[in-house]
């Protein structure tokens, strides 16, 4: 036991100072090391990054609000070929008083006079604006196509007697908005007014699952309108007539007053919550 006490001092010293070299070299040797292994690593690291953001163009944020201005973008190149089309095309337009819902057979009766008559250059084209909205009847959404400017049909063409006599003829046409014999056409800005519903519904169809608000289609109650009296048939006020204020189509909820204890008072209720009077 006392050799062994008397060695371990000593090579507890040995030990201790040739470590202590070594730490020193180590630590030296450490330093170069991890000064080459971060010029090494940030380097590619950086190189890395550029190129990624180079290669994808921008970060997640950046793509989904691209791919949101994408729908918006096409309906702006779309109103441009419009305008550009309308500059183009020969013949003013003319708006048709017509009976309400007979605007479609106007404009086929107006198309086949035209031929027969022998008017097809000077009656160019009959259009029917319309739009898509989506209508919720009985608490069921139904997408539908409907006119836009219920008894009136536009009519593209060169004003002259024969013209004017065919198209003031056609069945279910009552004249032209505007003087009678003389009618004034319209500016292009007006027909585009007029048009765009149909080419915002387009562009809606064609970008499905990605509209934006100016290509998303409406939403219309058809079962009910403000100022309607209901009965609420279902919750805490079910039995209690109510006078409806708003009407909110895309959460199929809406706002009415019903009276309480001699007042009335404001509530929210849904759809299926109510029934007409």
């Amino acid at each position: 036991m006392s050799e062994n006490s008397e060695f371990d001092p000593i090579a507890g010293d040995d030990i201790q100072i040739d470590l202590g070299a070594f730490d020193a070299e180590t630590e030296s040797d450490d330093t170069g090391l991890n000064l080459d292994f971060g010029a090494d690593d940030e380097t590619p690291e950086q190189e890395l990054n550029l190129d990624f953001d180079v290669e994808g163009g921008a970060d997640e944020d950046d793509e989904a609000a691209a791919l949101e201005q994408e729908p918006d973008a096409l309906l702006d190149a779309a109103l441009e070929e419009l305008r550009a089309e309308l500059r183009s095309k020969p013949g003013d337009w003319y708006v048709l008083h017509t009976y309400s819902g007979m605007e479609n057979k106007v404009k086929q009766n107006l198309d086949a006079r035209a031929q027969t008559l022998d008017q097809t250059d000077y009656i160019f084209e009959t259009v029917v604006p319309t739009e898509t909205v989506e209508e919720i009847r009985n608490g069921t959404r139904k997408q539908v196509t409907r006119v836009v400017l219920p008894g009136y049909v536009l009519v593209r063409m060169e004003m002259t007697e024969d013209s004017w006599a065919t198209v003031r003829h056609t069945p279910s046409v009552t004249g032209f908005v505007g003087h009678a014999n003389d009618p004034v056409p319209l500016s292009l800005a007006e027909v585009e007014n007029m048009l765009t519903p149909s080419i915002k519904a387009r562009v809606a169809a064609e970008n499905q699952g990605r509209p934006t608000p100016r290509t998303k289609k409406k939403v219309e109650v058809v079962d009910y309108q403000v100022g309607d009296s209901v009965q609420v048939i279902d919750g805490p006020f079910a039995g209690v007539h109510a006078s409806i204020t708003e009407i909110n189509p895309n959460s199929q909820r809406l706002k009415a007053l019903v009276e309480i204890l001699g007042r009335e008072t404001p509530v929210d209720l849904e759809f299926s919550q109510i029934q007409k009077l």
